[in-house]
């Protein structure tokens, strides 16, 4: 599994001198007391660090950069505890290059009627403290997240904890590197893409590899390497020979297996986390990778077919904000347009993730009738039930475009004996016509990554944070 760092966000407090302080250290004690909760809840993915009451200009100033030039920080997390005159906050708010969180509450989750004074009123002000503060940002045009609610209640944790996860991914994407091995499919135009655009401004680099400087180093792993990936395989999943003859079979399992060190290999050394393949573009390779991909993309690698570099890079990215849980490259196939039955089939040829599986994944052998190759062994199996997202991002020059829908996943009403290939089904919940309809009026391409794990809110969180166009079908 590709690792992402130990982040950590800095939690800071929002006061001024007024109060005086005993008062400030009331507020500290408070932060720290909601910081060691929170981590003590279990829900975070990332840990909160207390730092400081802010109550000067250019105290904030200072602790932004301090944010800016922190690799380990991935953003901060601001509460207004007391009333904080905004103006402080703007330089080091302007400054800031890192995702904010504006938690918005309250250290107790009561009004105290019957020993309510005007102390307390002074050391709990976040009712208008907050929109204070919110204001400011909102001027400030910051793309920042604010989560409003008691921060003890489980609803407000599990929400921090999914904005970090998003955080996280923003931080990990200006580090996103992709590796085409050949360019894109010929004629095709939803794959095309300003790549320059998008280092600038998602920090994607991607970069063009011959075949032949791929073969090389799929030729250079030895059968002992191939071996060793042999015996995990068998203990992972189910070895099925089909029509094929032994010797044929285990050829053809090889030969991906090659292709996986090899690709992993390629990828080590340049420092990518995510890679595209073309069918049109194999001079030099036996098979198109089919298990070779399944298998990186179950290490957490980013993956886009016929050179789609957007969907690579994309993958990649909520692979680390999902922990790389159920979360696959996908492809809308054909259409079930029955009355009562509505759904996408998706699929890809070959190179679907088995994490979305609910069944033991098969290691099978079977012609392709496209690319002009041998036959490629691929991992077969069904998907899952339940809720989950699905979504693209499309570039219209003017600028990138997430588009996503919710969907209900399920599994396919019948087998398909003579498809096989890893198959999911799904319906938009706002419907099949109406969801196909928008996601085709908003530019939609039919590459997507379909996930289990995140949410409509966190796309669009990360959308914003990236300053992308947005079209979520509701």
């Amino acid at each position: 599994m590709l690792s992402v760092p130990d982040y950590e966000f800095w939690f800071v407090t929002g006061s001024q001198h007024l109060y005086g302080e005993e008062q400030l250290k009331s507020v500290a004690k408070d932060a720290q007391d909601i910081a060691d909760k929170l981590n003590a809840s279990g829900k975070l993915p990332y840990k909160v660090v207390f730092k400081d009451v802010m109550t000067t200009a250019d105290g904030i100033t200072k602790f932004m950069k301090e944010v800016n030039y922190n690799d380990k920080v991935a953003g901060v997390i601001t509460w207004m505890h007391t009333f904080s005159p905004a103006k402080n906050w703007i330089r080091g708010t302007e400054l800031l290059q890192k995702p904010l969180l504006h938690l918005a509450t309250q250290y107790l989750n009561n009004i105290p009627y019957d020993t309510i004074d005007f102390d307390y009123m002074n050391l709990n002000q976040s009712a208008h403290g907050d929109r204070e503060y919110a204001y400011i940002n909102a001027r400030l045009k910051k793309n920042n997240k604010i989560v409003y609610g008691y921060w003890g209640d489980e609803d407000v944790q599990e929400q921090i904890a999914r904005w970090e996860d998003v955080a996280v991914a923003y931080n990990e994407s200006f580090k996103v590197k992709v590796a085409r091995f050949g360019d894109t499919m010929r004629n095709v135009a939803v794959t095309e893409g300003d790549k320059v655009q998008a280092q600038i401004q998602m920090g994607w680099t991607v970069d063009y590899y011959g075949i032949g400087d791929l073969v090389k180093e799929i030729n250079a792993v030895s059968d002992a390497d191939v071996d060793k990936e042999y015996a995990d395989l068998e203990s992972r999943y189910e070895m099925v020979q089909g029509d094929n003859d032994a010797e044929t079979y285990k050829h053809s399992v090889r030969v991906q297996l090659a292709q996986y060190l090899g690709i992993k290999r390629f990828l080590e050394k340049g420092g990518y986390t995510a890679f595209t393949t073309n069918f049109e573009d194999l001079y030099g390779m036996e098979q198109l990778p089919g298990l070779a991909a399944q298998l990186l993309i179950r290490d957490g690698y980013g993956f886009g077919a016929e050179g789609d570099w957007k969907t690579a890079a994309l993958g990649r990215v909520m692979k680390i904000m999902s922990h790389n849980k159920q979360t696959a490259f996908m492809e809308d196939y054909t259409l079930d347009l029955r009355k009562g039955h509505e759904a996408i089939l998706g699929s890809h040829m070959l190179e679907v993730d088995p994490s979305i599986a609910s069944d033991k994944p098969r290691v099978e052998v079977h012609p392709l009738d496209i690319g002009g190759k041998a036959d490629p062994a691929r991992l077969v199996f069904t998907g899952s039930e339940g809720d989950a997202i699905d979504v693209t991002v499309s570039d219209f020059r003017d600028n990138f475009k997430m588009i996503g829908y919710a969907v209900d996943a399920h599994k396919p009403e019948a087998e398909t004996p003579k498809l096989p290939v890893a198959k999911q089904l799904w319906t938009p919940k706002v419907g099949l016509k109406q969801g196909a309809l928008a996601w085709m009026q908003a530019g939609g391409g039919h590459h997507t990554m379909l996930s289990f794990s995140l949410t409509e809110e966190q796309m669009e969180d990360f959308a914003t944070m990236m300053n992308m166009n947005k079209a979520f079908i509701k």
